[in-house]
């Protein structure tokens, strides 16, 4: 079964979550069409709904995409668990999540029996999978780590576990600073989980050092984000934290016609051309939406809240309601709605119960505002849809996340929930502070600004995940032994929108021009990671990308000394400078012996 040919084969894992499953298909999709092989390991029950959300067709565009989907078998009874529960939403009882960590904890063994199988050259697996950093070492191949949240809640989530802040106050409603995280982000203890407020190292904290520790010696971190969104802590997370990391998002945004959208996760409760001539019925930006995700399941009690604060915003709305097992029971009594409610909403409110096709929603235009529940899947793509927020954490990183999209972005309002929770309960919220908030980012200025705020970042999320038109500029600069400009060169490149290749031919036509220019000493600074450390250690799969490294190793042989070295981002605005004048010219421009004032500028400002 081992792949017979050189294309990069890529291993998959994501842990059976339906927002883990959801972002790393869609990655591996993302992956294959730009030529690699992906497969995608998940457990008997989940590939009907894995390939579900594949539902890539082969076409005279992507005629090489390749995903395969390779079963790994999970040990329910095993471990403890009800026959069939496979996935963490399908835990009958919050009390059985440690028998479905133990069930995860088992699967090494079979899943190394999948390596050997069929021999990939590279594993990126779930966090929540800390052995597979031994399994990887074990058959020599890189593992790179997949986070379910963003940049900031990582870096957050660090610095509270490595300062503990939270045990300097003197009581659970104080504010502290999370210290080392750039801003001035206040939290309380009452919004951190349980283990994390404990003296003792019980079995989460010490799961969650086992992942931090296992961590750093992996290749490095993937996340489903984007950089521009996160510029700050993607920085902090790489330079200050000691962390390789890559944004490769936002991933929602490789489904791009409607039925990728409607596919997208479990099968719909509800028929997409339904929602849509419901939608299509509504003026721009004058409905909300309201979803708390896969795993959260409010009371009857603070369902009946919900509805009676929508009510009472007087919005249109779309709200999909998933309730706790308790009052499963009693679903068709509906008794969590306010008497007449949904003859009253009528035309003006659509419920779904059970699973929506949550970005085909939210990508409509009529769609104004969102109350989410903070997980970083439904976050990222409320930002790549361009909606204000109303924030509504539960449990998990999702205060963090809330955090981020009201004090870092500016684009939500807190429904002003205090205290971290179980997924299955959720801290009680009134229909005033519902309504309050639905109101502030639905009908006044407020709202509106952050909006405005919102439709640019949703702006930057399509130029992140844009593929090129074939063409794409290159740049960079020339410094004498003191770092001052004394050249540059802009150009053109055939990327076929690929950042990463783009970036190391920019490299390569820059090593050329010194070469030409008779330079015979050279230090050469990228801020790709990436084609960094492929030039240091070469790989050996066949790629564009590892074609052209090799072909920099060799260039690089006709300099008497030739270094290498990786920069920040923020230390290159020089070079991206080059690179965007590029696009002004038809051919390359070289300035050998002097800079404009404009350049020398900018470089000046690099080495402050």
């Amino acid at each position: 079964m081992a792949s017979k040919n050189h294309k990069l084969h890529i291993f998959f894992f994501p842990v059976p979550a339906q927002g883990h499953m959801i972002p790393m298909v869609d990655m591996a999709k993302l992956f294959a069409a730009r030529g690699v092989r992906a497969t995608i390991v998940t457990t008997p029950l989940n590939l009907p709904f894995v390939s579900r959300t594949i539902g890539i067709p082969k076409t005279p565009q992507n005629p090489n995409i390749f995903i395969d989907i390779v079963p790994i078998k999970f040990p329910s009874v095993e471990a403890g668990l009800p026959e069939g529960c496979e996935t963490i939403d399908a835990i009958p009882s919050p009390s059985l999540m440690p028998n479905f960590f133990r069930a995860i904890q088992m699967l090494q063994k079979p899943f190394e029996q999948l390596l050997l199988q069929y021999n990939p050259h590279c594993l990126i697996a779930d966090m929540f999978f800390p052995w597979t950093s031994y399994s990887a070492a074990k058959f020599k191949i890189p593992r790179i780590v997949f986070h379910g949240t963003g940049s900031f809640a990582l870096c957050a989530t660090e610095c509270v576990r490595l300062y503990k802040p939270h045990k300097k106050v003197s009581s659970d409603s104080e504010p502290f600073v999370i210290p080392n995280l750039p801003g001035e982000i206040k939290m309380t203890k009452m919004v951190l989980p349980e283990h994390i407020k404990r003296d003792d190292e019980n079995d989460w904290a010490k799961m969650e050092r086992e992942y931090k520790e296992l961590e750093l010696k992996s290749f490095g971190v993937i996340v489903n984000s984007f950089y521009e969104l996160e510029e700050v802590y993607a920085d902090h997370y790489n330079k200050v934290l000691g962390r390789k990391i890559w944004h490769v998002g936002p991933v929602s945004l490789c489904n791009r016609d409607m039925k990728e959208k409607a596919n997208r996760g479990k099968e719909a409760s509800i028929d997409e051309q339904e929602c849509l001539k419901w939608l299509h019925s509504k003026t721009p930006n004058s409905v909300l939406y309201v979803c708390f995700g896969s795993m959260v399941k409010f009371p009857k009690s603070q369902l009946s809240e919900i509805a009676m604060g929508l009510e009472a915003s007087g919005q249109n709305f779309i709200w999909v309601v998933r309730k706790n097992q308790k009052d499963k029971e009693e679903e068709d009594k509906e008794e969590w709605l306010p008497e007449g409610f949904e003859k009253r909403m009528e035309g003006k409110g659509l419920i779904i119960r059970g699973w929506a096709p949550q970005v085909l929603i939210l990508d409509h235009k009529a769609i104004g505002g969102f109350v989410t529940h903070c997980g970083w899947n439904s976050t990222l793509e409320g930002v790549s849809a361009g909606v204000p927020m109303v924030t509504w954490p539960v449990s998990a990183e999702q205060f963090y996340n809330e955090k981020f999209v009201t004090e870092v972005l500016g684009i939500g309002v807190a429904v002003g929930v205090k205290k971290w929770a179980g997924v299955a309960e959720g801290d009680g919220v009134k229909k005033e502070a519902i309504e309050k908030a639905v109101r502030k980012i639905m009908d006044e200025e407020e709202g509106k600004e952050m909006r405005m705020k919102a439709k640019n970042f949703a702006k930057k999320a399509k130029e992140a995940v844009k593929e090129g038109d074939g063409v794409g500029a290159v740049g960079g600069v020339f410094r004498d032994h003191e770092g001052l400009c004394v050249g540059a060169f802009s150009g053109k490149v055939l990327p076929m929108g690929d950042v990463t290749l783009m970036e190391a031919l920019g490299m390569r036509k820059g090593i050329e021009v010194a070469r030409d220019g008779g330079i015979t000493h050279i230090i050469v600074e990228s801020d790709s990671k990436i084609v960094v450390d492929m030039l240091h250690s070469p790989c050996t799969h066949e790629s564009r990308l590892s074609a052209v490294c090799k072909s920099i190793i060799e260039l690089c042989k006709q300099f008497s000394d030739c270094d290498i070295r990786w920069v920040p981002r923020v230390c290159n605005s020089s070079a991206h400078c080059m690179a965007r004048l590029a696009l002004n010219f038809n051919d390359d421009k070289v300035w050998p012996d002097s800079a404009p004032i404009w350049l020398t500028e900018t470089c000046t400002a690099d080495l402050n």
